[in-house]
């Protein structure tokens, strides 16, 4: 699938860790390239000169960046342990997560089968090979506005073409959604300043629940994932009915989606690569976690993630669903209430999950994402 390649030219570095940081205004920029300059990477003494150009056309020599490596634990308050002041807590998470957002997403089944794109958008060239296309290429711009905490973004699922055609990308659907303010549409909310969160959309007359988690990479700030479950409510009880992952990359700030990302987008088609190994999810886990509490009235539909101790997990790997990209999901019954988690493995024995439990009642009570680590037997 081809777009037109963006404008912007950002170095980038997986072998080292990233870190949000803010740069002096300077006087030529446009006030949105204070967004754009925080998300730059950080890069070891051994990388080469990278210039790094704003879409203004203005130039930062890297000897105007600070090139360093940095500690998994200490990247911008990732690990859950500390909470950032209360006036700055959704300021930070605005900042972390507007932006341009491209990549490519799929939909499964809850055995974590890839599900085909309809026939009818997908080209002749395609049918003609016998070649499955199971996943679009897409858009997520977004815009959380750091003051009056509301955010708005849009899913953009654009058509698949034959090779690199910057001229043939068509959008087939845009789905708008709103946080916050007289459009809000969310049920709940829960956010925490790194830009990770946890959202829970009702779906009307159809007793639909579609629980979306998004998950920052810790080690690359410019990489994550959003999973959503989709979840039918008979009374009491939660069924999960399908699941649908989107794997995208920051690509500069918001521009409504004006700026696509297309060939030199950094990611690739993942639905029918291989699913995570249930030996890598399953045993015993640890780690710091953020919470936030929900009442049954509803009222308190955004809620802050705060820092919330050291959680314990233990995981059997047959219960899970097993997905590619490194992630997985599950919905267990517990003790009378309803835990339905998703995990991403960043790397081995390193996870990142999000978790919603509710009451016997159908009822959200917690929002949790936590920073996990494998426990060695006997330890």
């Amino acid at each position: 699938m081809a777009l037109s390649a963006p404008s912007t030219l950002i170095s980038h570095n997986r072998a080292v860790n990233c870190l949000a940081f803010s740069l002096p205004k300077l006087g030529n920029l446009a006030v949105n390239h204070q967004q754009l300059h925080s998300r730059v990477n950080f890069h070891s003494f051994s990388d080469p000169p990278y210039v790094h150009q704003c879409r203004n056309g203005g130039i930062f020599p890297p000897s105007c960046l600070a090139k360093t490596v940095v500690s998994d634990v200490g990247v911008h308050n990732s690990d859950f342990t500390t909470d950032a002041a209360a006036d700055d807590t959704w300021s930070e998470f605005a900042k972390n997560v507007s932006g341009e957002w491209d990549g490519f997403g799929a939909d499964f089944t809850i055995e974590g089968t890839p599900i085909e794109l309809p026939e009818s958008v997908v080209p002749e060239a395609y049918r003609e090979w016998e070649v499955k296309v199971y996943d679009w290429q897409t858009q997520c711009p977004t815009l959380a506005e750091p003051v009056e905490n509301t955010m708005t973004y849009k899913t953009i699922k654009l058509l698949p073409t034959v090779g690199c055609e910057a001229d043939a990308a068509t959008r087939y659907s845009i789905e708008e959604k709103n946080i916050g303010g007289v459009d809000n549409e969310v049920s709940a909310f829960a956010y925490h300043s790194s830009g990770c969160y946890t959202a829970i959309w009702s779906v009307a007359d159809k007793n639909l629940l579609e629980l979306e988690h998004c998950l920052i990479n810790p080690r690359d700030r410019e990489s994550r994932v959003r999973i959503i479950q989709v979840v039918r409510v008979d009374g009491t009880k939660f069924v999960l009915q399908n699941v649908r992952v989107f794997c995208e990359q920051w690509y500069g700030p918001f521009r409504n989606g004006d700026q696509l990302g297309g060939c030199a987008i950094r990611d690739s088609a993942f639905a029918s690569t291989a699913a995570t190994n249930a030996s890598d999810v399953g045993g015993v886990w640890k780690g710091s976690n953020a919470a936030a509490s929900f009442d049954s009235s509803g009222d308190n539909f955004l809620e802050e993630l705060k820092a919330n101790g050291v959680m314990k997990s233990i995981r059997d790997g047959s219960n899970l669903i097993l997905l590619p990209k490194q992630l997985w999901c599950s919905l267990m019954d517990s003790g009378g209430e309803t835990c339905i988690e998703v995990g991403w493995l960043y790397d081995q024995g390193y996870a990142i999950t999000s978790r919603c439990c509710f009451s016997r009642e159908g009822k959200l009570k917690k929002v949790s994402i936590a920073r996990e680590t494998t426990v060695l037997e006997g330890v």
